[in-house]
C-alpha cells in the first residue's frame, strides 16, 4: 500500500464538497449534473464550497453534455463560465476541447490554458476517447496542461491501468497523471501500485431521501428516463474515508 497519495473526489454539490471533506479528501472535483458525466458547476456552488471548506477546489467546465467538441457559442459560454470560476475562487479547472474526430483543439485548449495562467489546468477524459492518446499526451504537455484525468482509455481504470502506466512512463514526470473511473475498496491498491501514480480519483454516491413531492407520485420534472422524485444522490462519506485509509 502507498502511502501520501493525493485523494480527489469528484463531486456534484456542495452537499458532496462537504461529505468529501468530512471522509478526509485531498481536494475535490466540483461538477453540476454528475449523471451525464459532470458538467459546469454554478459559481453560487464554487462561492458557497469555498466558504465552508478548505479544499482544492477544481471546476468543471463542459458547456453540455454528449461529446466535447462544441459549436461557437458553446464556445464562448464555456469561456465565460472560466472566466467566473476562476474570478470567484476557482484553485483550476477541468476542461477538454476536441475536434469531431477525436483529436485535441489545441487552439481552443491554449485559449483556456491561457485564461488559467497560474491555476491548475486539468484535461479531463476526453483523452479516453483519443485516437492516439500518445499525440494528445505529447500537445498537452506543450501547452502547460498540469494533470490528465484518465481511465486508461477503459471503461473501468482497473482495466485500463497498463495504458496508465504507459501515460506515466511517456509522461516522464512533465504532466501528471490522475487515474479514475471505478475506483474502488478492491482494486486502489493495485492500481496505486501498478501505475507508479501519486494521486487517485474517487466517486461514490449514496441517496437521500427528499418527501417533498410525495402528494402527487405522477409528476415527474425530468426527462423520458423518469428517475425518483423522492430522492437524490450524494457522496457516500464512508466510502471517501475507506479510500483514505489506503492513501
Amino acid at each position: 500500500m502507498k502511502q501520501n497519495i493525493t485523494l480527489e473526489v469528484c463531486c456534484g454539490s456542495v452537499e458532496d464538497v462537504l461529505a468529501a471533506a468530512r471522509g478526509g479528501a485531498d481536494r475535490v472535483e466540483l461538477n453540476s449534473c454528475l449523471f451525464h458525466g459532470g458538467l459546469t458547476p454554478s459559481v453560487g456552488e464554487l462561492l458557497v464550497a469555498k466558504r465552508m471548506v478548505d479544499l482544492p477546489i477544481m471546476t468543471m467546465v463542459r458547456p453540455r453534455q454528449g461529446g466535447f467538441c462544441y459549436t461557437q457559442a458553446e464556445y464562448a459560454t464555456a469561456m465565460a463560465d472560466a472566466e467566473q470560476l476562476l474570478a470567484n475562487g476557482a484553485d483550476g479547472l477541468v476542461f477538454g476541447f476536441l475536434h469531431e474526430d477525436g483529436t485535441l483543439d489545441k487552439e481552443r485548449c491554449r485559449e483556456l490554458v491561457r485564461l488559467a495562467g497560474n491555476r491548475t489546468k486539468v484535461f479531463h477524459r476526453a483523452i479516453d476517447v483519443a485516437p492516439d492518446w500518445r499525440a494528445m499526451l505529447a500537445d498537452l504537455i506543450e501547452l502547460g496542461v498540469d494533470r490528465v484525468l484518465t481511465s486508461g482509455q477503459a471503461p473501468d481504470v482497473y482495466y485500463g491501468i497498463d495504458v496508465i502506466r504507459e501515460m506515466v512512463e511517456f509522461a516522464g514526470g512533465r504532466i501528471q497523471i490522475l487515474p479514475g473511473a471505478g475506483v474502488n475498496r478492491k482494486n486502489i491498491d493495485r492500481i496505486l501500485e501498478y501505475t507508479g501514480c501519486d494521486q487517485i480519483h474517487v466517486a461514490r454516491f449514496t441517496q437521500r431521501v427528499d418527501p417533498s413531492t410525495a402528494n402527487n407520485r405522477d409528476i415527474f420534472y425530468g426527462g423520458a428516463l423518469y428517475p425518483p422524485e423522492d430522492r437524490y444522490d450524494v457522496i457516500d462519506g464512508g466510502f471517501v474515508a475507506e479510500m483514505r485509509a489506503h492513501c
